[in-house]
């Protein structure tokens, strides 16, 4: 791992679970870990109820456009986390690859939608605490 480690959320779309981790990611960690996000069949647009629950906690996603999963960008990542949606990454040696099995967003109202957020929050505030242990993280933003 370089001094300035670096993680990787996939899953198939890059629309929903991949967005909302990456953003909290970046919320947490600022400069210090590289965060991207990626999706073997990326979407055309960021699932709304994500994007709404996340604007509801002042991290809002307009500017995100799904990105196309690829060989270099696992080679680039310390770590990848797919999120328990059937996404295949091409294996890098050396990388971490990790799978989180979090609930589809797709087509669930916004309590649930919250709930996944709350999920992936707790997940990604551990996984930060591993990558950068130096880091002191803000109070979570998310309300379970």
């Amino acid at each position: 791992m370089s001094d300035r480690p670096s993680v990787l959320f996939a899953c198939v779309h890059n629309s929903g679970r991949s967005v909302a981790s990456a953003v909290l990611a970046r919320h947490y960690a600022g400069d210090a870990v590289e965060v991207r996000s990626a999706g073997s069949e990326p979407g055309t647009e960021v699932n709304p109820v994500i994007a709404r629950v996340l604007a509801d906690v002042g991290l809002p996603v307009t500017d995100h456009t799904p990105t196309k999963l690829n060989y270099d960008l696992v080679d680039a990542a310390d770590v990848v986390i797919t999120l328990g949606c059937g996404e295949s990454c091409p294996a890098a040696a050396g990388t971490r690859i990790e799978d989180w099995p979090v609930a589809d967003p797709k087509g669930q109202d916004q309590a649930t939608v919250r709930r996944i957020v709350a999920d992936l929050d707790a997940r990604v505030r551990t996984l930060l605490g591993e990558l950068a242990p130096q880091l002191t993280l803000p109070p979570s933003v998310v309300a379970a």
